[in-house]
């Protein structure tokens, strides 16, 4: 007994030794006040010093947004693929947390930012004519030889459409708006926050070309800005109040709440929060994969037997019969028409399919990468003058459209950027993942800019009335899949039942747009990035 009893002080001896040393690594690691001193010896944010990280602050989802928490899944099809496509097979695969848009991008929010365009880059003025008109949809994509459609006229303008999708948007159109759709959703933020004055828009020698706002400018401190940045206003929100405004400058970063930047969803975020499975499961375990047909059909209620997504139920049936419309859309529909899925995300199984960021490829090298899976890194660098400062657009330059339309790739006043390394066609499409790489054979600079792909190549000419052509290549081609090429995620109004599952993939070029095909908008969740949950 008393050797139980010796047994039993010894365990509670260790436990308290344990326990202690747990809890002074506890009050030293837990949270993120008061726990961190510098080796310097300064302290974090002190006043007299020189280094500040601003104010720790929770980020907020921006209006429209939606978050979405990380975790691992099976990405890809989990059953069989009937039509032999062999491009989407069951895959392990970990997402970090992310916003992504309630809905997909409307005619309104479209609308927003050609109108911005128009008024800042006026088309009358003859260094930025191309820049408004080629970031207009294309509304022909509506026409059809054998169809009577007035929508090529009405669909984006009319107000009665505000909030359907826009369509007859490209890849490369996409990507320009989410660019600046981030520099106008800081502007608003630091309206709200009184670091610039809220008649901004008022004074019109704020808003003509290059002297713009953008978040470029800003992060630099760039003087453009002094003239209509509040410094003052910009101590009292970051906490900072040293007067040293060098200082202030040197950390503009930690100044104020900086909004995410906007970008299109990469193929794997788009799945995940498709399938919004964290709603869906038993402690660790996903309880549903793959969303069924029956279960797109309303249980009870005036709902019954209603098919809650749009798409196409068979040859010649967009909607369903007079008096008794399955889905009520012929083709698209208000983004929030139809039920949201687990998340609150509005319209991911239907009404118009997606582009997403990434380059298409057959395969999804898993043994690559199975953490944020992402093909189209492009790595770029801000592009410096002699005299260390910043290089700023001034003239500007082009993509070509399929249509023929240029659409800008910078805007005058935002920063010139160069690339420095392109991985698109990583592991897949470069000279080391051809057969060519064989035997010896090393790269070199004669095939850095190697391409396995045999696809077609695009020429443009310009006709006799200027208009920029694209011709038709006639060469013997055995492949459409290029760098140029992205993947496209979700069923619409113009698809049958199969391609509404979340795991199916198609691709179309980027230059290319149709009326079939929208997006939505997403954003890295920085501060929620890691953390346990136990539901």
């Amino acid at each position: 007994m008393n050797k139980l009893k010796l047994f039993s002080l010894l365990v509670l001896g260790s436990a308290v030794v344990l326990v202690s040393c747990g809890g002074g690594g506890a009050k030293n690691g837990g949270g993120t006040k008061g726990r961190f001193t510098s080796k310097t010896g300064w302290k974090p944010n002190e006043q007299k010093g020189w280094f500040f990280t601003g104010k720790q602050q929770k980020q907020k989802a921006w209006p429209g947004m939606v978050y979405v928490e990380g975790g691992t899944f099976t990405m890809g099809l989990v059953k069989d693929d009937v039509m032999h496509d062999w491009n989407n097979t069951p895959r392990r695969m970990q997402v970090s947390a992310f916003f992504i848009g309630e809905t997909e991008i409307t005619n309104y929010e479209y609308r927003e930012y050609v109108t911005w365009l128009k008024f800042v880059f006026p088309p009358s003025d003859p260094s930025f004519k191309e820049i408004y008109t080629g970031a207009l949809p294309d509304t022909l994509v509506w026409n059809n030889k054998l169809s009577r459609n007035d929508f090529a006229e009405t669909y984006f303008r009319r107000p009665e459409y505000d909030y359907y999708p826009v369509v007859g948007v490209t890849w490369l159109q996409a990507s320009r708006y989410c660019d600046w759709l981030t520099d106008r959703a800081n502007e608003k933020a630091l309206m709200n926050q009184g670091v610039i004055a809220k008649d901004f828009y008022a004074n019109d020698a704020n808003n003509q070309g290059a002297n713009s706002f953008n978040l470029d400018k800003f992060k630099a401190n760039d003087p453009e800005l002094a003239a209509y940045v509040n410094q003052q206003r910009l101590q009292q929100k970051s906490g900072i109040k040293t007067t040293n405004q060098r200082i202030l400058a040197a950390n503009r970063n930690a100044t104020a709440g900086v909004v995410e930047k906007f970008r299109l969803p990469t193929e794997v975020e788009w799945e995940f929060a498709a399938l919004g499975m964290q709603k869906d499961r038993e402690y660790n375990l996903y309880q549903n994969k793959k969303p069924e047909i029956e279960q797109l059909k309303g249980k009870k209620g005036r709902k019954r037997g209603m098919y809650l997504e749009n798409f196409k139920q068979g040859r010649g049936d967009y909607s369903g019969v007079a008096g008794w419309k399955n889905d009520g859309s012929p083709t698209t529909s208000d983004v929030k028409q139809y039920p949201a899925n687990n998340l609150g995300i509005f319209g991911m199984f239907g009404n118009v399919a997606e582009w997403t960021a990434d380059v298409y490829r057959p395969i999804i090298d898993q043994e690559a990468s199975d953490f944020n899976y992402y093909r189209g890194n492009v790595s770029q660098q801000v592009v410096k003058n002699a005299d260390g400062t910043f290089k700023k657009i001034e003239s500007v330059k082009y993509d070509t459209l399929a249509d023929g339309r240029l659409v800008y790739k910078g805007l005058p006043g935002q920063y010139e950027r160069k690339t420095v390394a392109d991985n698109r066609n990583f592991r897949d499409g470069d000279f080391q993942s051809s057969l060519d790489a064989g035997y010896g054979k090393a790269e070199d600079s004669s095939t850095l800019g190697y391409n396995m792909y045999n696809s077609p190549r695009k020429r443009f000419i310009v006709d006799e009335l200027g208009r920029v052509i694209l011709q038709k290549d006639r060469q013997s081609r055995t492949t459409r899949i290029s760098n140029e090429v992205r993947v496209i995620k979700g069923g619409s109004w113009l698809d049958g039942a199969y391609w509404l599952d979340p795991g199916q993939r198609r691709f179309r070029e980027e230059g290319k747009s149709f009326a079939w095909v929208g997006f939505r908008v997403a954003q890295d969740a920085k501060s929620a990035a890691t953390g346990r949950t136990k539901r």
